[in-house]
């Protein structure tokens, strides 16, 4: 119990086993979502219908919001999550609005091909 609550301050903790998990994968999205008119969304669908891949910070619209992908697994127990930071680029600096982490399969398959 004690460890799955401490897993909760370390974002690259697995939350099952508490073992430091491995970037698998770090990816760069665009969002449809302009500034004054973001619209919280927790599920992965709207993600993986809307996210469009960038190279770059440059490549996103003024005053669109961008998404920061992480794909995370865990060495011991193979447990797979994504974390999605949501942000809005304001000169050169990243605006977070919110942080979610999914563990829904589709997600995790979309960020592995995408």
């Amino acid at each position: 119990m004690f460890k799955k609550l401490r897993a909760l301050f370390h974002e690259d903790w697995c939350p099952e086993c508490t073992e430091t998990m491995e970037v698998l994968k770090k990816q760069l999205y665009g969002l449809p979502q302009m500034v004054g008119h973001y619209e919280s969304h927790s599920d992965a669908s709207y993600y993986i219908k809307n996210l469009t891949k960038v190279t770059k910070k440059a490549d996103i619209p003024t005053g669109y919001y961008a998404c920061g992908a992480h794909l995370y697994r865990c060495p011991k127990c193979g447990n797979q999550m994504v974390k999605l930071s949501i942000f809005l680029p304001v000169r050169d600096q990243e605006k977070y609005e919110e942080t979610f982490f999914i563990k829904n399969k589709e997600m995790i398959k979309y960020i592995l091909e995408n």
